[in-house]
């Protein structure tokens, strides 16, 4: 009984010394000092966890189209700041405003979004 006790002991420390922080799930880091606003055309709308997802499209100033995405918090959290899976449409004029990403994509976290019909929503209650 005293030898089980000892291997147990033995093996719980061996699981906390080798134990180290998981990378969390993101795909991309943000600039948290790197702000922007873009204001674009709706392609998608994945309203879906673990993050939800805005594609749109914007125009540099030649006129070319860049693809950019949007990524925001859980549906849960965006459903208590009002959100809904209708809140946009492809199609809709949006106003964006977030972290750029670190890697140099045209990607971003999405802080806040104004629609051309009015409708002004923020991913995080405290931003």
């Amino acid at each position: 009984m005293r030898s089980r006790r000892l291997v147990l002991a033995l093996v719980a420390m061996g699981f906390l010394a080798v134990a180290t922080p998981m990378p969390a799930h993101h795909g991309w880091k943000v600039d948290r000092a790197n702000v922007v606003t873009l204001q674009g055309t709706v392609t998608s709308f994945a309203w879906a966890n673990p993050h939800v997802q805005i594609h749109f499209d914007v125009k540099d100033a030649n006129g070319n189209v860049e693809k950019w995405t949007a990524e925001s918090a859980s549906v849960t959290r965006l459903s208590r700041s009002g959100w809904t899976r209708d809140t946009l449409k492809p199609g809709d004029q949006i106003t964006v405003t977030g972290y750029r990403a670190k890697n140099g994509s045209q990607g971003l976290f999405l802080t806040a979004l104004s629609s051309a019909h009015g409708q002004t929503v923020r991913s995080y209650r405290n931003q």
